[in-house]
């Protein structure tokens, strides 16, 4: 009987010790799975980070070339065949709109006062250069004469 009673005591130490080894193999595993999980959603995140870099940096380069190119438009806007006015007419302004050109002002006679706003492509006028747009045609455009202060009087002609 004692043998058996052995038996059985060695049995479940024996049952004991592959538990307990199944369990650290089992935390272990856990461990190393969440190691490299880790491991790989970093790589991954890096991976995704450098061809969003990669993408926005060529996109910044697409618009830049797209400023630059409009920029150099503008400039060279009353040279291109279609302009509304003779080049010689046109004075550059940039902002709020790119040209006011002053129709027959080169023949010495005055026509027109033009608004030119240069667009290339899909371009869409600004918020502000379609207020101006708005006034314009509206007629809310008006001439003033301005003198400057000059020796003790200032622009209203009182001292």
């Amino acid at each position: 009987m004692q043998s058996l009673a052995q038996a059985d005591s060695t049995a479940v130490l024996v049952l004991l010790v592959l538990l307990l080894l199944v369990i650290v193999l089992a935390v272990l595993a856990l461990w190393l799975g969440l190691a490299l999980g880790r491991r790989s959603g970093r790589l991954e995140a890096e991976r995704r980070y450098r061809g969003e870099e990669t993408a926005a940096r060529g996109d910044a380069v697409r618009r830049s070339r797209a400023v630059l190119t409009g920029q150099i438009g503008e400039q060279l806007a009353p040279y291109f065949p279609a302009f509304p006015c003779d080049p010689a007419d046109a004075r550059f302004l940039g902002k709020p709109v790119d040209f006011i050109a002053f129709s027959g002002a080169s023949e010495g006679l005055v026509r027109e006062g033009v608004f030119i706003e240069v667009k290339s492509g899909d371009a869409r006028l600004s918020a502000t250069e379609r207020a101006l747009k708005e006034a314009v045609e509206a007629g809310r455009v008006r001439w003033v004469e301005y003198r400057l202060p000059l020796g003790g009087k200032n622009g209203n002609g009182r001292s």
